[in-house]
């Protein structure tokens, strides 16, 4: 691409967020239009729906509210942020309880786009069953191996990309979480704005050019600018400084620094507040065997089976991906042999991109963060690193170990420690197999 090509491509990455700064006003609700909402339901013992009247929530010092004969509730909050709702269970319906009785409190994460929904899942005896409930019973073991499989294969498709970025050029990338958060900030640009946001003169076209667009096309989108950002920064920055001779020490530095600047460019046009899609937000759990999932997490994990599958595929049986894995074994006997290694490299970053950018719209369903990959990067590295450095299989299988061993460990430990688990991990991978589990063994000095 000439040079202007790569210059028109930053002017687009840049101008891509003004809606978050200075168009947001113009769409997303005003405080007094905020608030936490939600409906109290249970089913019976024939499995009828029954809506739950009189029961009380509060959220302090803000206000409480009482269900309506349809179970619903609203509680207005002054603006986004962070609001702990409690229900009153002594308000419930003789014989009524949470299905988790720990539950009653939970955390809604306001965001500027209107109210934000809570479940409290309701059954009958429900919290006299969960009380007495063993910390290692089957049902709660085999729900945290579920969430543990759902994590493990979100992270995978960051650590893959993650990992033959490393084993194509060899350099460790701690930007790699910002490809990450792109990739949850350009599902929601793209899903409550459109392009309409950036170019006015596109208003009165369909989504996603006048407007947001469905959360699946808003996804493809957001896949092809984490693409997009990854050749980017590959054809700017690291491929000029390879060009240059620069050590992969010092691009590793570099990547700190551009880890820096690239997440609080974010918050600078996003700002610090947690948002929401428009769509998928809190759902009602399915319960199947006794486990519990979202229709939105079960579609979601579904995807990444897919995806994973087709990774595996594309690396094993085209030529791209012989190329790529070609490069990551030997770089110079690549080259010699025809292969043109920065194409394939940049393919890399591209591809890599992509994948880390659906990861991050993945863990944007909870809530939409400036600084969503800075929080699970350790995650990546650990899966990496336990799978083998510059193996996209290898950070397959190590990032579905850590997801199990992160939610597994909350037998013991306290949910708000799990994520020491993958230290632990990454220790003892180091120190036990250093070469992680589908690494190979080499020989230093």
């Amino acid at each position: 691409m000439p040079l202007r090509g790569w210059r028109a491509a930053v002017v687009l990455s840049c101008a891509i967020f003004i809606p978050f700064g200075s168009a947001s006003g113009a769409t997303a609700q005003t405080s007094d239009d905020l608030g936490v909402i939600g409906q109290l339901q249970y089913q019976d013992e024939k499995g009828t729906k029954v809506f739950v009247e009189g029961a009380e929530l509060s959220i302090d010092d803000v206000g409480g509210a009482t269900t309506d004969a349809e179970g619903n509730f609203r509680i207005p909050v002054p603006g986004p942020g962070d609001y702990t709702i409690t229900l009153d269970t002594s308000t419930l319906p003789a014989g009524i309880g949470l299905r988790d009785a720990e539950r009653a409190s939970l955390v809604a994460k306001v965001s500027v786009n209107g109210d934000q929904r809570v479940i409290f899942p309701l059954v009958v005896g429900g919290a006299v069953a969960t009380a007495t409930e063993s910390d290692f019973s089957a049902r709660r073991l085999g729900q945290l191996t579920l969430e543990g499989i759902k994590l493990g294969l979100y992270l995978a498709m960051a650590a893959i990309g993650l990992s033959l970025i490393f084993g194509t050029t060899g350099l460790v990338n701690f930007a790699h979480a910002e490809l990450i958060t792109w990739g949850t900030l350009m599902a929601y640009f793209f899903n409550v704005y459109g392009l309409v946001g950036v170019f006015g003169f596109l208003s009165g076209l369909p989504p996603p050019l006048g407007g947001g667009s469905e959360f699946v096309v808003a996804t493809v989108l957001a896949m092809v600018m984490g693409a997009a950002l990854g050749w980017l920064l590959n054809r700017v920055v690291f491929r000029t400084a390879r060009d240059a001779g620069v050590s992969l020490l010092a691009q590793m530095v570099m990547t700190i620094g551009l880890s820096i600047l690239l997440r609080y460019t974010f918050v600078y046009f996003f700002g610090s507040a947690y948002r929401s899609y428009s769509q998928y937000g809190a759902q009602r759990a399915n319960v199947f065997l006794g486990l519990e999932l979202t229709t939105r997490d079960a579609v979601a994990m579904l995807v990444s089976i897919v995806i994973l599958v087709g990774v595996g595929i594309g690396l094993t049986l085209t030529r791209t991906g012989r190329a790529m894995r070609a490069v990551s074994d030997n770089r110079d006997l690549a080259e010699s042999s025809g292969i043109n290694v920065e194409r394939v490299i940049a393919q890399v970053w591209m591809f890599g991109g992509a994948l880390a950018a659906l990861s991050g719209v993945f863990f944007g369903f909870d809530s939409v963060k400036w600084e969503l990959g800075a929080r699970i990067l350790l995650l990546v590295f650990a899966a990496v690193t336990l799978g083998g450095l510059g193996t996209a299989f290898g950070a397959l299988v190590g990032a579905l170990i850590v997801g199990v061993a992160i939610n597994w460990s909350t037998l013991v430990i306290d949910t708000e420690l799990k994520n020491m688990t993958a230290m632990l991990v990454l220790i003892l991978a180091l120190l036990l197999r250093p070469q992680g589990i589908l690494g190979k063994k080499q020989r230093i000095g």
